[in-house]
């Protein structure tokens, strides 16, 4: 990373220095960037501060110095609901949290992208990764009308999709790490009828993720703390979780997995790849994870920087203040990841030796 008289220097001087994006000092997991994506139909294509590529730009957002060794904030919520709490988040909030991160100059990416190394934003914006856990009908659920299935306006995507709607630029990227076969209604975001969801409904609600441009992502099969079980039990759990998500969507890669409680199992190896037998046909399911993510822990490194470890993801919670305090530190310490807008650039602040 870089030291913070770099970056005072960098402030003063308004100057960075930039580095092929492929450089192959830089780690090499994954592929280049590639240009920026297209978004919806409506947005703005002529108004002022719009890019071409269609996102909206403030003053402040175009004064910010290019970082691409900065940190990324990958934010973790579970329900949303009708109170704060610690795995839960009121309804209003999550809707301030929105437009809190947005004011900020963030915009969503998904886990893929950053191990792909396709951060597709302007110069000046700033990526942030959403993960959704536990798969509840809070997050997604629907509601009945003449037969017609809608998206409940008070669910995690309801007012998700009501946000974009005043801001275009906001795209269909977020994770869901999800449950298949939990209590209490985490089965794909409800069955048996819990909150008012029908079981049949729960592979629409995944294919609807998929084809919206969201990430899947595997949470196990129903959210077993990993270090108390055997290497067998460990294995069953993320296969069938895999296994499940594939049944919904066939052909899914799934990329992703989220340790459970933030606990690794006593073979931490079997977090990333492993296999299970199913006994009664005897087939065989493997998985093996490009990404791990941790429960806690703060911003996580950029992938350009040599520290970042695609299989130990930190995220903040979306518990209190953690996440506005959280950016608040990354913009007054300057380690904030800000994107220089150029595919084939990896922009570092002045004074940072080349990797």
């Amino acid at each position: 990373m870089f030291n913070r008289i770099s970056v005072a220097i960098l402030v003063a001087l308004g100057s960075y220095a930039c580095s092929a994006k492929g450089d192959s000092s830089l780690p090499d997991s994954a592929g280049a960037a590639a240009s920026a994506s297209t978004v919806p139909s409506d947005t703005p294509s002529a108004q002022s501060g719009t890019t071409g590529s269609g996102y909206i730009l403030t003053a402040e957002d175009s004064a910010r110095i290019p970082n691409e060794l900065g940190r990324i904030p990958v934010v973790e919520y579970h329900l949303i609901g009708d109170k704060d709490a610690t795995y839960e988040r009121e309804r209003g909030h999550f809707r301030r949290d929105l437009e809190s991160i947005y004011r900020k100059g963030y915009r969503p990416v998904t886990i893929s992208q950053l191990l792909d190394r396709k951060i597709d934003l302007p110069r000046g914006l700033s990526p942030v990764v959403f993960v959704f856990d536990d798969a509840s009908p809070s997050q997604f659920s629907y509601i009945e009308k003449n037969g017609q299935l809608e998206i409940d306006p008070n669910s995690g995507i309801g007012i998700w999709l009501d946000f974009r709607k005043t801001h275009p630029d906001w795209q269909n990227r977020a994770v869901f790490c999800m449950l298949p076969n939990a209590e209490a209604g985490r089965s794909f975001f409800g069955n048996k009828g819990i909150e008012g969801q029908k079981t049949e409904w729960r592979f629409k609600k995944v294919q609807w993720l998929k084809e919206q441009g969201f990430e899947l992502c595997n949470h196990t099969l129903w959210h077993a703390n990993l270090s108390k079980y055997s290497d067998a039990v460990v294995q069953e759990q993320i296969a069938r979780g895999e296994a499940a998500i594939d049944s919904a969507v066939p052909g899914y890669d799934v990329r992703t997995f989220a340790l459970p409680l933030g606990v690794w199992p006593k073979n931490r190896a079997l977090a990333k790849s492993g296999s299970w037998t199913e006994p009664k046909t005897g087939k065989v399911f493997r998985y093996n994870n490009d990404a791990i993510l941790e429960v806690a822990g703060g911003p996580t490194e950029s992938p350009y920087d040599p520290k970042f470890n695609p299989l130990s993801i930190k995220r903040i919670e979306a518990i209190g203040d953690l996440i506005e305090n959280s950016l608040n530190r990354l913009d007054k310490n300057g380690t904030r990841y800000v994107s220089d807008g150029n595919p084939n650039t990896v922009a570092k602040p002045a004074g940072t030796a080349d990797r």
